[in-house]
């Protein structure tokens, strides 16, 4: 006796037309999304945007539950977004069974993008609301995330001078060498006809040159700059740490990146990549990001301070306590930290690899602010509120790079990649959100 199968019949017609709701189980993420975009999310800095005259638009809903939910499988791309639109039963549940083009897609992401990056905002207002937000202790740190551009498309300030002097002399010799080609062709042929059009790769060159001129003045702009910044340091009497780059010191050594100019060479563990620098400060009761920035900086001594604010500007109060590796630790963050009332866990500078003790490489001088942070690390041992740090902003950065993708940016520009990064943080709180309403 044969074994019987079910019937595989691709071609039969459904008795009742399903209803989008019956795509996914009840409980998936598809209408979660779907229903907290449409029922609590205030999307009226989006819809105002949209004219009364013209073809009916895509609704700014749908559209905004579409993105945030492709960022929570790690869909970033718009043909990617508009691909799955097609393909996949989770997204036609998220849509409505609704297509809109990659090009709408990007239009709307690009169009809203201040709108988009204020709904942060409001998914963390609402994690707040829910007890997920304590505040108790934050652990901030930083992550360098791929630029979408390649290192070697940049140029250093010395080779961009040298470049656009070469290319301006060479002009000068076709223009010249045009000149004496348009006189003898005037003795040959006569006045009147024409012979004097210049060569495209000519008018290359010359669009070239001004890329280069452009390139040139922006660096110049950009560390007059940063001198303007560290010499009101020096008058404040505040010292940056001395780990300075080549970079840093001589304009010479600087590089312009022709497809992103906003993104720099950093050090990665990858070895030194075209990227960006992810901050992240994390409550250590939830994982729930409460304040995220993207810089162009490589170093994170800078970002202290503008991320405490940053948190009492989104949350309403400040944190108890912060930690923070070696990389935020400088004479002034400190001094900053102690005047601002927040008890920092801050690792030294020249931090032993591994070492959770607090104990540095190098003697630390007495009574400095630096030796009694040292102090306060070394006295509390492995009960430290230092390893908080490892075990509360870490793991999202694994999620986010690992789980959701995000190793590299697919936009270009610092504003359109700080969009990015705060659908990302976004899309994180969303899940914390969910999940703590399901336990």
């Amino acid at each position: 006796m044969s074994k019987k199968f079910r019937e595989w019949t691709v071609d039969q017609a459904y008795l009742f037309p399903p209803r989008v709701s019956e795509f996914v189980p009840a409980g998936h993420m598809a209408h979660f999304v779907r229903n907290f975009v449409k029922e609590e999310l205030d999307l009226r800095k989006i819809t105002r945007a949209y004219d009364r005259e013209g073809a009916p638009a895509f609704h700014p809903a749908m559209m905004t539950a579409l993105v945030m939910y492709g960022y929570c499988h790690g869909v970033r791309s718009s043909r990617k977004l508009s691909q799955a639109c097609e393909e996949r039963v989770d997204f036609m549940a998220v849509t409505g069974m609704q297509k809109p083009n990659f090009r709408t897609i990007c239009l709307f992401r690009t169009r809203h993008r201040v709108a988009l990056e204020g709904l942060f905002g409001q998914v963390l207002e609402l994690c707040s609301e829910a007890g997920l937000v304590k505040l108790g202790h934050v652990a901030l740190d930083g992550t360098k995330i791929k630029a979408n551009a390649a290192k070697d498309r940049g140029l250093q300030y010395i080779k961009i001078v040298k470049e656009s002097k070469k290319i301006k002399e060479e002009i000068k010799k076709w223009f010249d060498e045009a000149e004496k080609l348009d006189a003898q062709e005037d003795e040959q042929f006569g006045k009147d006809l024409r012979g004097d059009e210049l060569p495209d790769w000519v008018k290359d060159d010359q669009e070239r040159r001004k890329r280069l001129e452009a390139a040139r003045k922006e660096l110049e702009a950009k560390h007059e700059e940063s001198e303007e910044k560290r010499e009101k340091q020096e008058k404040a009497g505040k010292k940056p740490p001395s780990h300075k780059s080549a970079e840093d010191r001589g304009i010479d050594k600087k590089r312009y990146n022709f497809t992103d100019p906003d993104s720099v060479l950093m050090k990665t563990s990858e070895g030194i990549q075209q990227a960006y620098n992810a901050q992240c400060a994390v409550d250590a009761s939830s994982q729930v990001i409460v304040a995220c920035a993207i810089t162009n900086e490589g170093n994170d001594y800078d970002q202290l301070m503008p991320m405490l604010k940053l948190i009492e500007k989104n949350v309403g109060r400040k944190p108890k306590e912060i930690s923070a590796d070696a990389g935020y630790s400088c004479a002034t963050n400190l001094a900053d930290l102690e005047r601002y009332g927040v008890r920092g866990y801050i690792a030294p500078q020249n931090q032993l690899p591994g070492d959770l003790s607090g104990r540095s490489k190098r003697k630390i001088k007495t009574g400095t602010l630096a030796w009694k942070m040292e102090q306060r690390l070394r006295k509390a041992g492995k009960r430290s509120r230092y390893r908080l740090r490892g075990q509360t902003v870490e793991p999202v950065f694994g999620i986010i790079k690992a789980v959701r993708g995000l190793r590299q940016f697919l936009l270009r520009g610092i504003k359109k990649v700080g969009l990015e990064w705060r659908l990302m943080c976004t899309v994180n709180n969303l899940l914390k959100l969910k999940a703590a309403r399901t336990a």
